[in-house]
């Protein structure tokens, strides 16, 4: 939300041999922390590793049942969990030490992987063991995710750069995403979807690597603990009391049940619409992931949280064109072309949104608020993929994604509705927290 309009002042023009380091400084400004930088290189190893597992994940369902429902139905037993259990790990996120809560969870995901990998690559793979161990997945993101989240604001030194440092993670992800499937188009054709899972496996050494060698000062421990269903009751009715938060929260809901499932479908519209093979499904995820890079990128060269009210509409919309518009296409380069601005909008109105809720949330319910965050963004997903998988085997993956994206622009529209109340309840907390001046109202 933004508190007031940017606006533009004259200024002189720097010379050009000196603005490029300058915006380079500022793009990066975040990796001045040491934890930041380590969490950076262990992650983005392990990122490939994931994005190439999703890949060969859905390209194995695929091949072993060409049933749309069943990948709908894995993608919903990867997913539910986060919905059922993140509240629960928000509040252990808020009473325990984080960087062991995630030391737990990379060792997990490595068991996870590599299980996946002997099954393939013996050749005793069965649909249920594919749907079971996406379930031990499913739970293991649960705690994984907001706890990571919430992390971010102790890896990072100078709370100014936090907005930086979310913006270069969601950088690192789609960078990864431009990578992983790409890389994982090639093995599948060439060697299977075993080998995927065995090197994700072992790329989640890096991460657990980078966590032992972070220096994390301890957090002051909390004066008193409730039981957990009265912590859990707390932070709900501090979210959902607090309209920007539960604002942002429900636009995400809708884009995750209704839009991001279309990507459990992409390996039905590489095979079935633009008759291609997995060398198809690597391209359209990359189109996607590069869409999302450029967002990425353009986030994190921005100064200032102001005006990220705006960005998210923009994203919104732009996210629902773009899957629109790909719904409908049945040539190679305007799917493409569709699903890098689906990506560049996606990736922009999920990291906006994380943004803004970091930025003016209470620090002592920021694991229970990033848990609901995590709930409106993966947990809402699969209930999206079950019944996109369900619809795409009854009206068609087209008319499916096509409704999705109809979903998206209306909700797009109706935040746009609720800024003017949304930016008076975000201003005096930008005010207290130094954000803005008050003059500047």
């Amino acid at each position: 939300m933004e508190a007031v309009t940017e606006k533009q002042h004259p200024m002189p023009e720097p010379k050009e041999n000196k603005q490029e380091p300058s915006r380079t400084r500022s793009l990066l400004r975040a990796l001045r922390s040491r934890n930041y930088r380590l969490f950076v290189a262990g992650q983005g190893i392990s990122l490939i590793g994931t994005w190439m597992q999703q890949v060969a994940m859905s390209w194995l369902v695929y091949r072993m049942t060409g049933s749309a429902m069943l990948l709908g139905i894995v993608g919903f037993a990867s997913q539910i969990p986060s919905f059922l259990l993140a509240p629960v790990a928000g509040v252990l996120a808020d009473r325990w030490e984080k960087r062991r809560l995630l030391f737990a969870t990379q060792t997990l995901s490595l068991i996870q992987a590599a299980l996946l990998a002997i099954i393939v690559l013996t050749g005793i793979v069965q649909i249920w063991q594919i749907v079971l161990l996406s379930l031990f997945l499913g739970i293991i993101n649960a705690f994984d995710i907001p706890v990571r989240q919430s992390f971010v604001v102790q890896m990072v030194d100078s709370r100014a750069d936090l907005s930086n440092a979310i913006a270069l993670n969601s950088s690192m992800v789609n960078g990864a995403r431009l990578i992983g499937p790409t890389i994982a188009g090639l093995l599948v054709a060439s060697v299977g979807e075993g080998v995927c899972f065995a090197i994700n496996s072992a790329s989640y050494l890096a991460v657990i690597a980078a966590l032992a060698a972070m220096r994390v000062a301890a957090q002051p421990p909390r004066l008193q603990h409730h039981d957990v269903l009265h912590e859990l009751y707390e932070g709900v009715r501090y979210a959902f009391d607090f309209k920007p938060i539960l604002s942002i929260l429900l636009l995400l809901a809708l884009v995750s049940l209704m839009g991001m499932p279309y990507s459990v479908l992409m390996p039905v519209f590489a095979r079935e619409v633009l008759h291609g093979s997995s060398h198809t499904y690597g391209f359209l995820m990359t189109a996607s992931g590069s869409g999302a890079l450029a967002g990425a990128f353009y986030l994190a060269s921005r100064r200032s949280v102001i005006g990220l009210g705006m960005v998210i509409v923009r994203a919104a919309i732009l996210f629902g064109i773009g899957i629109s518009v790909f719904a409908i296409s049945n040539i190679f380069a305007l799917s493409m072309v569709s699903l890098v601005v689906a990506g560049f909008g996606a990736m922009t109105l999920v990291a906006s949104c994380n943004t803004i809720i970091q930025t003016i949330v209470d620090e002592d319910k920021r694991g229970r608020v990033m848990s609901f965050f995590t709930m409106a963004f993966i947990g809402m997903t699969p209930f999206g993929s079950l019944i996109a998988g369900t619809l795409a085997g009854s009206i068609g993956a087209k008319e499916t994604v096509l409704i999705g994206g109809m979903c998206c622009l209306a909700g797009g529209i109706i935040f746009f509705r609720q800024l003017p109340l949304l930016r008076d309840k975000v201003r005096p907390i930008y005010i207290d927290r130094g954000i803005i001046k008050g003059k500047e109202v």
